[in-house]
């Protein structure tokens, strides 16, 4: 990232989900954090809330270098923020001929809708990020199923869900 008037400066570099503590160090060096493939705990999202520490995800790592070109230039493009609307955990999968891999799912927080987007997060490493293909409670399709009930949830075009893993679903606002 050659520029003149900027230099970037990595302060610490790790592997697994973002935590607490990068929060806070990304908070006392007045720094950003930068991650790649994973999502921070809800500890860490509570602390990126309260610090005002910018926490930015890629899936792919050239948006990274073409973000960060952006934001040094000034010339960023209209900000977009992810807002999660809800956090489900698979208990159960279940194979349905002609649909696929179903996750019977217990929300946990917030609401799971059909029209948002979700990700598949598995020990704090998003495995997919993508759309909601079906979404049914008691075998009738819904569009949203609150906090505390169970529900019936097929991804598009995937199939490797485990029990365990975490669904995050979210919608992505222009700021």
């Amino acid at each position: 990232l050659p520029t003149e008037d900027v230099t970037v400066k990595i302060i610490h570099s790790g592997v697994g989900g973002i935590t607490e503590s990068d929060v806070m160090l990304a908070s006392a060096s007045k720094g950003m954090i930068i991650g790649f493939n994973v999502r921070p705990d809800s500890r860490a999202q509570e602390a990126i809330s309260r610090e005002k520490v910018i926490a930015k995800t890629y899936r792919i790592i050239y948006e990274i270098i073409d973000d960060l070109q952006n934001y040094i230039k000034g010339l960023k493009a209209p900000q977009i923020k992810e807002v999660i609307i809800g956090r489900g955990e698979v208990k159960a999968t279940f194979n349905v001929p002609k649909v696929g891999t179903v996750a019977g799912v217990y929300v946990r927080e917030g609401k799971i809708q059909r029209n948002a987007k979700v990700r598949l997060i598995r020990d704090g490493v998003v495995i997919y990020d993508g759309k909601i293909a079906s979404l049914k409670r008691f075998k009738e399709d819904v569009t949203e199923v609150l906090t505390n009930f169970e529900c019936g949830v097929g991804l598009e075009n995937f199939g490797d869900i485990k029990p365990g893993d975490i669904l995050e679903v979210y919608t992505v606002q222009q700021i």
